[in-house]
């Protein structure tokens, strides 16, 4: 007869909760850049140790492409929600209304995390600066989309440029990024969106 091996012993369970950690993380590397976050900056911000943090999310690198993923689905959702807009005047007015948003209001950091991630990397960061400059085409890709479909459907002018305009709407809102995070008050951030629409094909 044969003797039952015991089970085999389970790994214990976390006793942190990982999305809690993974916001937490987002905070810092969105006010200090990735190269400007030790991971002793990460770990006590989410209030855990290394082993911990490598076995929840993998190194550095891997963590902020986890954290960039989370910004996409938290504080950058607006872009998601604009691009549903039904004209591609209100797509660009929602996408930069969007970036004017009061951050006093909330814990967020000033700027666009999409932006200033890397903005200071050296060479040994060359691979986030390249998942962040492919954030940012995804976003030029996905605004250029929706003008295609606007202009197939008559909602621009037959002779306007989707690839420009999105290149356009693109540059305005990084630049107003970087105005947001050196201190630019919301108010002159919506007039910027203003003047922005103001040249808008009609």
């Amino acid at each position: 007869m044969k003797t039952k091996q015991p089970a085999a012993p389970k790994g214990r369970p976390r006793a942190f909760d990982t999305v809690v950690a993974l916001d937490r993380a987002l905070q810092v590397f969105w006010r200090q850049g990735f190269e400007g976050t030790s991971m002793s900056d990460l770990t006590d911000a989410m209030g855990i140790n290394r082993p911990s943090l490598y076995a929840a999310f993998g190194n550095k690198d891997a963590l902020f492409r986890k954290v960039l993923a989370r910004y996409a689905s938290g504080p950058a959702s607006y872009v998601k929600a604009a691009l549903a807009e039904p004209t591609a005047r209100r797509v660009v007015e929602k996408l930069l209304m969007g970036a004017t948003c009061d951050p006093s209001s909330s814990r967020a950091p000033r700027g666009c995390l999409a932006v200033q991630g890397a903005l200071a990397c050296g060479k040994e960061s060359a691979g986030v600066q390249r998942d962040l400059s492919a954030f940012r085409e995804a976003g030029v890709a996905a605004i250029r989309a929706r003008l295609v479909r606007a202009k197939r459907e008559g909602d621009l002018p037959g002779h306007s440029n989707p690839g420009d305009l999105a290149r356009y709407v693109a540059t305005v809102l990084h630049g107003m990024a970087v105005e947001a995070a050196g201190g630019a008050k919301p108010a002159e951030l919506r007039r910027v969106a203003k003047l922005a629409l103001a040249v808008w094909p009609n």
